[in-house]
């Protein structure tokens, strides 16, 4: 950041008066420009015994698998935000949606949130972000395939909560190491 969005005038890293680290501040009016993470929501869209992928048609990971999700947007709910996402990139809709698993990103200043949630219909079809959407057995999982270690964990816990029958929320911080780890 260059330049405050109040004034113009030039910014610097500073830390605040009343603060503990560095933030933009601008050198004429002060304004406090505080960059907080980005919140990514998504679905977990299941259908009987199988889960609904879409395939990216945009970077990054183009062309792999994952879960519809995306950036939240000003002035709604991490819900909404979810089942907008769902609809965007799998044309679905989604009902009796329980948040599933939140996953914090600090390295990259994101904190991921999944919803649990079951397709009102078997009615899908590739949005303008996905090159294809299908449903998938948990045998038939493109694993290698999938664009993000938030979407393999995803999918893997809840292949092994259905064979227990509980659902709890799973929260996990990931860092860049554990991404190597992750089966």
């Amino acid at each position: 950041m260059k330049y405050c969005s109040s004034c113009g005038g030039e910014v610097s890293l500073r830390v605040p008066a009343d603060d503990d680290r560095e933030r933009h501040v601008c050198d004429r009016c002060n304004t406090v420009h505080y960059r907080n993470p980005r919140i990514v929501v998504g679905c977990l869209p299941v259908h009987g015994d199988l889960v609904l992928l879409c395939r990216r048609a945009i970077q990054p990971r183009r062309d792999y698998w994952t879960l519809p999700a995306g950036f939240m947007e000003i002035g709604e709910t991490t819900l909404e935000g979810a089942r907008r996402e769902t609809w965007e990139e799998a044309r679905a809709r989604v009902e009796d949606e329980s948040l599933y698993t939140i996953f914090d990103l600090p390295h990259i200043s994101q904190v991921y949130m999944f919803y649990r949630a079951r397709l009102a219909a078997p009615e899908f079809a590739a949005g303008p972000e996905s090159l294809d959407v299908a449903l998938f057995t948990e045998d038939a999982i493109p694993w290698r395939e999938l664009a993000f270690p938030v979407v393999d964990l995803t999918l893997r816990r809840f292949f092994e909560d259905r064979r227990s029958g509980v659902f709890p929320t799973h929260c996990q911080t990931l860092r860049p190491a554990d991404w190597s780890r992750t089966p």
